[in-house]
């Protein structure tokens, strides 16, 4: 397995260099990839969980790629509706032109209702919408000029270059643990990207998203689950989130999903809220602990 690490893009103290002390630590511990994510209006719901300032993900991406070599890059996740199709197109694929490890763009529906309302989207329809729009996208990627006609977007003839064409680094993580989330993921990804998955909820929606994509005469999406890593002596119970717990049971944990055939774990140390972060040395400490369970280096504790 591959692993990657969360980028916290966001909060008090955050700055440029910061965040490319962030990416340069996770290239030093070993990790291979990783991923930002995404608000465009940080309203006041938005600003609770994920305080400004917030670096935007394309942005802070190009910017990372001429500073952390060898460092692939993507975005955890890309709240599709946000932006025109031909927008997100352009700007995963002009990022996979810049970094020389590539770029992953993972693709989700957002949770704020408030910031779609700021942005003048139809938080109801948002599951059509990145459904449609992730559609868009990759015949963008396919065709140039592309073209396309559908409920909410419809061109002619516009040229999107640079585009990966049919270079198979660029791929579509699909986020999202609902039913929904797995049918688009096995429809329109390359890997099904949950957050905070449980042990049982795995094992029960992988055989679904295999169905759902032989029904489509599509290839089975990876596995490529995001964990929280909460360090801590917690019950080994089914509903435990995998990341949570003692050293013992996240060991556990990685070997849970090789199991089950993850292809990419991202890593994330964000608690959930700002008051229970303890700040970017006690991240790097976790981040460098777990790469060491996950490289066997160190014994179980």
């Amino acid at each position: 397995m591959r692993y990657g690490v969360n980028l916290l893009n966001f909060g008090s103290g955050t700055t440029p260099d910061s965040l490319v002390r962030q990416a340069s630590d996770a290239r030093e511990l070993g990790f291979e990839f990783a991923m930002i994510s995404d608000h465009i209006a940080v309203t006041p719901d938005v600003h609770e969980v994920y305080p400004a300032p917030f670096y935007d993900q394309f942005v802070l991406a190009a910017h990372l790629a001429g500073r952390v070599p060898g460092l692939r890059l993507g975005t955890t996740i890309t709240v599709i509706p946000y932006r025109h199709p031909l927008q997100t197109a352009r700007l995963a694929a002009n990022i996979d032109r810049l970094n020389a490890a590539g770029f992953i763009l993972g693709a989700g529906v957002g949770w704020s209702a408030a910031e779609y309302e700021v942005l003048g989207v139809p938080f109801r329809e948002r599951g059509a919408i990145t459904d449609e729009y992730l559609t868009a996208i990759r015949a963008a990627w396919r065709e140039d000029p592309t073209s396309f006609r559908g409920t909410y977007v419809s061109y002619e003839d516009v040229r999107t270059a640079p585009a990966p064409a049919t270079s198979p680094r660029l791929p579509v993580w699909v986020g999202g643990n609902s039913p929904a989330a797995q049918r688009r993921a096995a429809r329109l990804g390359e890997a099904w990207h949950p957050f905070m998955p449980t042990r049982d909820a795995l094992s029960a929606a992988l055989p679904r998203i295999a169905a759902e994509a032989e029904a489509a005469g599509r290839p089975v999406p990876d596995l490529a689950p995001r964990l929280q890593i909460r360090l801590g002596e917690r019950p080994d119970t089914s509903d435990r989130p995998l990341g949570h717990g003692s050293v013992d049971q996240i060991r556990g944990d990685l070997e849970t999903l090789a199991e089950l055939g993850a292809t990419d774990v991202l890593l994330d140390t964000y608690p959930g809220s700002p008051g229970e972060r303890a700040g970017a040395d006690e991240d790097r400490r976790v981040l460098a602990l777990v790469m060491s369970v996950a490289q066997g280096t160190i014994g179980i504790s």
